[in-house]
């Protein structure tokens, strides 16, 4: 297939908009919804970033191409946004860093966006200390499931994820063979109580995923859950008019 090689910064056409989330504490959130340019939307990826004060936030390199390439490329709506306090070019959300605690109310704010909107099949993409967000507040109704990047399982209690045991959701963890924090054997032992858990070593991998090789396996992951008939993603994008064609974009890597 002839067309334009995905590389670590393209951008592939998307309807993007700002949004603001509302959380039950008062606190106004900034983010961004990317949806397919035509169609309905096959599902849904509400990321939750990587640990704010050590530079986390909603423009974290996995999170920003998955909301580069998964409308165009899988069909899936990619809600990004940032937690309390934490900073990224959209703008800073209300509030303060809360060691996973108050982030759930975030979390919450962002599926409550995402019922409203319509938007179908809600899964909830954590990273590092989202994984944690989202291990410890994401067990909710109308979530379909959660793919953990990295969990590093800091503060998720051994009873908050023994209690995913008793959820009929999809749980992956996707963890780095290199991994700083948490390796694939260790995760194994300590994801065994969750029955329908399913752990993927990832060779080679690190745990912030550099690399485009690394990104592509994740996204690859993401879309199998979500559309698999769209997996596994192109690594060329073939745009059928001139119109679509300059809408696709050349950002250099952040």
């Amino acid at each position: 297939m002839t067309g334009d090689e995905i590389r670590a910064g393209s951008v592939l056409p998307a309807r993007r908009e700002a949004i603001t989330l509302h959380t039950d504490d008062g606190l106004t959130l900034v983010g961004e919804l990317a949806t397919p340019v035509q169609g309905e939307p096959m599902g849904t990826v509400i990321c939750v970033h990587p640990l704010p004060t050590h530079g986390g936030m909603m423009d974290s390199h996995v999170l920003r191409k998955a909301a580069w390439r998964l409308p165009a490329l899988a069909g899936i709506a990619v809600l990004r946004f940032n937690t309390r306090g934490t900073t990224s070019a959209a703008g800073t959300s209300e509030g303060t860093f809360d060691e996973a605690r108050g982030e759930g109310r975030d979390v919450a704010a962002a599926i409550g966006f995402v019922r409203d909107r319509g938007l179908p099949d809600p899964w909830l993409l954590g990273w590092s200390f989202g994984t944690d967000v989202v291990l410890k507040h994401g067990d909710v109704e109308p979530v379909v499931g959660a793919l953990l990047l990295s969990p590093p399982l800091r503060f998720t209690s051994p009873e908050e994820l023994a209690a995913w045991e008793r959820s009929s959701r999809a749980l992956v963890a996707l963890v780095p063979e290199l991994d700083d924090y948490l390796r694939p054997d260790e995760a194994r032992i300590r994801f065994a109580g969750v029955p329908q858990a399913e752990v993927i070593g990832v060779e080679g991998a690190k745990h912030l995923w550099v690399g485009e090789t690394y990104v592509r396996i994740v996204l690859d992951e993401i879309v199998r859950r979500i559309n698999p008939q769209a997996a596994p993603l192109p690594t060329v994008w073939s745009a059928h008019d001139a119109s679509v064609q300059g809408a696709m974009e050349k950002w250099s890597e952040l």
